[in-house]
């Protein structure tokens, strides 16, 4: 299969900083998305971090299918020191990710105790993939708009050290891809999240993507959205959608159209809680 390539220069940048920046820190928060856990991860990120203490926050899982983000979370317990399911809207959720900091830089502050130092804040990096709700995170752990907020991949572009309170700091950075994907679902799947820019895919991949996964898992879905009895045929799911919907250009069905309508349900939890990575 052919590599799909995305890696603009600024990812580049932003990795390279990161590689240089991680001997500040004590911990790392990697953000993942519940919809997609695995797709989510970048390998290069991985290998980055992988000395320091890390705490994987497990992000929109309110949109996420709760019997899956269940084993997914059973799965990142064995692979990170410490782990969170967050629902970015609650702020019990930012509360215990910042408990999980501290118990993560215990180690750190009984080591400055032994040598007669006053303990430092702690240090933690927060990464993530484009558009998986870091800047989200960041303001409401620090209880201000710290970071900036866009729903688009690539939004935040440089690094930012933020005080959180007097024991807590964090490094804000941009959202990094990996260079390439050698499996075309993950590709796909991160796509799907709105986490690589529209003119990466086209939007039929998507969709045809998408409508597998209802197929398999999820069968109901459109029926309870759209009023669709049949997801057999891709086709029709479409033209169905933009017959209900009025998609029209110039008098005609408008395809297109009914597949970004499709893809934005998606993505606001309109079609129901959906998971695209299977355990």
């Amino acid at each position: 299969m052919t590599q799909i390539h995305w890696f603009p220069g600024h990812m580049k940048k932003a990795l390279n900083n990161i590689t240089e920046k991680i001997k500040l820190v004590d911990v790392v928060i990697e953000i993942l998305d519940a919809r997609a856990p695995l797709s989510s991860m970048n390998p290069d990120l991985e290998q980055a971090i992988k000395h320091k203490k890390r705490l994987a926050v497990l992000s929109k899982a309110d949109l996420a299918d709760p019997e899956q983000t269940k084993l997914w979370s059973e799965e990142l317990k064995k692979e990170f020191d410490a782990f969170v399911i967050a629902n970015l809207t609650d702020p019990k959720s930012t509360k215990i990710i910042s408990e999980q900091v501290s118990k993560l830089g215990e180690e750190k502050h009984q080591k400055e105790k032994a040598k007669g130092m006053k303990p430092q804040p702690i240090k933690a990096m927060i990464i993530g993939i484009p558009n998986v709700g870091k800047s989200s995170l960041i303001n409401r752990v620090a209880n201000r708009k710290a970071a900036g907020v866009q729903n688009k991949p690539g939004y935040t572009r440089g690094e930012q050290f933020i005080k959180v309170n007097n024991d807590f700091i964090l490094l804000d950075t941009p959202g990094v891809l990996p260079m390439n994907y050698d499996d075309k679902k993950r590709a796909t799947n991160i796509a799907l999240l709105g986490s690589i820019r529209e003119d990466i895919l086209p939007n039929d991949v998507l969709v045809k993507s998408l409508l597998y996964i209802l197929r398999e898992y999820y069968p109901l879905s459109l029926k309870e959205r759209y009023g669709i009895e049949e997801i057999k045929d891709d086709e029709a799911v479409k033209q169905n959608i933009a017959t209900r919907r009025g998609l029209l250009t110039m008098g005609e069905l408008d395809i297109k159209k009914a597949e970004i309508v499709l893809l934005k349900d998606f993505k606001d939890g309109k079609l129901g809680r959906i998971t695209l990575d299977r355990k």
